[in-house]
């Protein structure tokens, strides 16, 4: 008889008071709790730390917990996260204030058993859909219900400081698997394999984090790819809300010997080293399998050159 798939999710969280909605949704929603194990970074003050009262806690939830002050920005703690795998056979990194559907697990896993027959390499992204919460419930809000595929946003041209570009999801009416040129860090799905083979990358910051891991992702020979459907939703700022805390928010950050600023500075050199050259970045540098050039080709994102051909503005169809 074969054995269940187990699935690991990964889960950075900076003050958010949605972790536990996004947890309990995890596994309320999966047709089979019982394959899910969690891995939480939870960076906050000491009054605002979640204590999860629930029968799965404690043999499929992975904690590590810091005090907010301590943080050093999403990356660093999405590859604190990433330490907290333990041999699951996907993996699956999101953000901690996302919801998911019924049966969330089970088309997830259908859905990369077609990719995985495309290309064994396989990551399945998106910007997912968006909900709101309202009277403590959450709504959806369906820009697209089949595939969201990423382009370089319309505004988005290369700066002569550094090489961040601005992505968007835009829908696609298809019902297969459409190939990706970008990814989005708050809904990555993968084989487990990744964690060996692509670590994260604590030294980025935020803005560019998606463009490396994309770029080290398809030079090592993995392809990207958006799902239709994708079984879960994102809650992004709403407008009128309250502000979510971020690592980068003036009232802590002043607080830190290093802050927000001197990180992002680092990062958009790291950026820059891991596309231009200039520094050995060992497993966090680019593949040998497929070349910048190549990507060049395939998604329009021209690095060397600094240029965008609109083919790298529009959407794909179809794999």
């Amino acid at each position: 008889m074969a054995t269940r798939p187990s699935i690991f999710i990964s889960v950075a969280a900076y003050r958010d008071p949605l972790l536990g909605f996004t947890l309990r949704s995890a596994m309320a929603q999966a047709d089979d709790p019982g394959r899910v194990f969690i891995g939480v970074v939870e960076q906050a003050l000491p009054a605002e730390q979640l204590r999860l009262q629930a029968p799965w806690a404690d043999g499929q939830l992975r904690w590590a917990r810091l005090h907010a002050l301590e943080a050093r920005g999403p990356c660093w703690a999405r590859a604190l996260a990433m330490s907290l795998y333990q041999g699951e056979d996907w993996f699956f990194q999101i953000d901690s204030h996302t919801w998911f559907e019924p049966g969330w697990d089970t088309r997830l896993l259908r859905w990369a058993q077609r990719c995985q027959a495309l290309n064994p390499r396989c990551l399945i992204s998106c910007y997912p859909n968006p909900f709101r919460m309202a009277a403590g419930e959450p709504f959806a809000s369906v820009v697209g219900p089949q595939v969201l595929a990423h382009v370089v946003g319309d505004a988005s041209q290369f700066d002569a400081a550094h090489p961040v570009l601005m992505f968007e999801g835009v829908p696609v009416a298809s019902t297969e698997p459409v190939p990706g040129l970008h990814v989005g860090a708050g809904c990555l799905w993968a084989p487990g394999s990744i964690v060996d083979a692509l670590p994260y990358d604590p030294q980025l910051y935020f803005h560019g984090e998606e463009q490396a891991l994309a770029l080290r992702a398809w030079t090592h020979g993995w392809d990207i790819f958006h799902i239709p459907g994708m079984p879960v939703y994102h809650l992004y700022h709403q407008a009128g809300a309250a502000p979510r805390p971020l690592h980068w928010s003036p009232e802590l950050d002043a607080q830190r010997s290093v802050r927000a600023a001197a990180l992002t500075e680092a990062a958009n050199r790291r950026l820059a080293s891991l596309l231009w050259g200039g520094a050995d970045l060992g497993v966090y540098g680019l593949g040998r399998r497929r070349t910048l050039a190549d990507y060049a080709a395939f998604s329009g994102i021209d690095y060397a050159a600094r240029q965008i051909a609109p083919q790298a503005r529009r959407a794909r169809f179809g794999c």
